[in-house]
């Protein structure tokens, strides 16, 4: 049986070369389709979700995201119903970020699948390997925060601003910090509770 492709280690979690030939081809391909999108007017608003729908794994049309964004590959991004993202997001999606319905982002949220060997001598190899992220429903992440490669974010949580994010997060809490922490568990509203 032949060995496995760059692509295929790299989705699969195990060291791969990034620098391999189709992995560029693939991050050129998502260059030219961000820069693209960036260049839209705001109303074009059926040319951005063709763009997005090209480029991304899965997205529904609803989907908001404020140019610029950056992403690696786009195919290893799938995003549900009623996403929004604030200007200046970036996705290292060398594995699998998942991201459910009812999603907020703002501004220069960076969410990181990539990582890198402790032994620098891996490192000067170009070898690096990358670990899925999982964002549930309902869940808002202040400006500037970064997500580290292999976490989950529960459903109905919110991660205060500027928050570095290097462990997993439990469903309804307020977590926030370097790095982050639980600051506190959040009520939850029964369904159809009109919010005053």
């Amino acid at each position: 049986m032949a060995g496995l492709t760059e692509k295929e280690k790299m989705l699969s979690g195990q060291l791969y070369y990034s620098n391999d030939p189709v992995l560029k081809r693939d991050r050129d391909h998502a260059i030219s389709k961000t820069r693209a999108y960036h260049h839209l007017p705001p109303e074009a608003t059926k040319a951005r979700l063709e763009i997005l729908e090209n480029l991304l794994g899965s997205c529904e049309p609803d989907v908001e995201i404020v140019p610029p964004f950056h992403c690696d590959y786009g195919y290893n991004l799938h995003i549900g119903h009623h996403f929004y993202a604030n200007t200046n997001c970036v996705f290292l999606d060398c594995a699998e970020i998942r991201i459910g319905n009812h999603v907020f982002l703002g501004p220069n949220v960076h969410i990181y699948t990539a990582n890198h060997p402790l032994d620098p001598e891996l490192r000067k190899q170009g070898l690096e390997n990358a670990f899925s992220v999982i964002i549930e429903d309902d869940v808002w992440i202040g400006g500037g925060t970064i997500i580290n490669a292999g976490i989950t974010i529960g459903r109905g949580t919110t991660i205060g601003s500027g928050s570095v994010v290097t462990r997993n997060v439990p469903s309804h809490v307020l977590a926030a910090g370097n790095p982050c922490r639980i600051i506190r568990h959040l009520a939850i509203l029964p369904k159809n509770t009109p919010v005053s």
